[in-house]
């Protein structure tokens, strides 16, 4: 892949592809090829395959996926498990058949068994039952890892799978029906210091530990990776650190500048209790997260104000 190679980048407009694009800017490459939800369907299989006919992209970055929280799952299963699957079948096969050189997928951590050991290896997959409260959308990613190794294996499609761990940044969602635990805690904490409220609610005990990463940091991996990675295993992106649900929200206070008390509603689920990702693979491939959290978080509570001063940043 060079500066002058035709990438196309599938899901643009949201936290991750929006990301690589950046990325890919600021390393040089200007040939890229993006397309709006409303001109191109991804769940339309002929419709697709007139794109990639058409355009005939080098490399591809498949960063779209429906994506939402743990309440977003619970409500919506059906639409996780056969959006997903739709689109990344769709794209994976019409890039084989249209000549791609190079496809790298995004997954996600939640790929992995609720009580996989900890730090979770790459090897850990299918080896224990999921956590229920998002299996739908961990079922489909499961699918695009092995469609990815199966057309590598019967076509030799050179498809490449990362497994992301929690992100974060500017162009997330912020909606508290269907966003993350920090977008949410931001927003969360945003509200209710501007409305003088005393507390803020949190969902759970607040015990469960969480990895957080920075989306400019996994797209540095994601371009590090398409350049650089060309095997079927799956690849952890993190950055071999956690933090409990607690303190993610007291930084978050912090950062926010909220004054009240922290309640945790211990009625509603907590997930899984730990999820920290195993990356030394990664480092082997000499990439290391440079974002620190505190850092990041304060940067993503810049974005999210301005956001809603200048509500065009905010991802559709």
């Amino acid at each position: 892949m060079n500066s002058s190679s035709k990438i196309y980048v599938a899901g643009h407009r949201g936290l991750v592809g929006s990301a690589i694009i950046r990325r890919l800017r600021a390393q040089g490459y200007t040939n890229l090829v993006m397309r709006t939800r409303a001109a191109l369907d991804l769940q339309d299989r002929a419709a697709v395959d007139r794109f990639f006919s058409t355009e005939r992209p080098e490399y591809v970055f498949l960063a779209a996926a429906k994506v939402g929280g743990i309440l977003a799952n619970n409500t919506y299963p059906a639409d996780f498990l056969r959006d997903n699957l739709e689109i990344q079948n769709n794209i994976i096969d019409a890039a084989h058949r249209q000549g791609v050189a190079k496809l790298q997928f995004l997954g996600s951590s939640c790929i992995y068994p609720k009580l996989a050991p900890q730090p979770i290896k790459e090897e850990y997959l299918l080896t224990g039952s999921l956590e229920p409260t998002n299996e739908w959308y961990a079922i489909a990613k499961i699918a695009g890892i092995k469609m990815c190794q199966a057309y590598r294996k019967q076509y030799g499609f050179n498809a490449i799978s990362l497994m992301p761990t929690n992100l974060y940044g500017p162009g997330d969602n912020f909606d508290l029906e269907n966003s993350h635990v920090l977008p949410a805690l931001i927003r969360k904490f945003h509200e209710a210091k501007n409305a003088g409220r005393g507390e803020v609610v949190i969902w759970g005990t607040g015990s469960p530990r969480r990895e957080f990463l920075h989306v400019d940091d996994l797209a540095s991996a994601a371009v590090h990776l398409m350049l650089n990675y060309n095997e079927p295993e799956i690849v952890n992106v993190g950055t071999g650190d956690d933090i409990t649900i607690a303190e993610l929200a007291r930084l978050v206070q912090k950062t926010v500048g909220f004054t009240g008390s922290l309640v945790f509603d211990t009625a509603k689920p907590d997930g899984t209790p730990r999820k920290l990702l195993d990356v030394s693979r990664l480092t082997g491939l000499g990439w290391k997260a440079a974002i620190s959290l505190e850092h990041g978080i304060t940067a993503t509570y810049e974005w999210f104000v301005e956001s809603i001063e200048t509500p065009e940043l905010v991802r559709a």
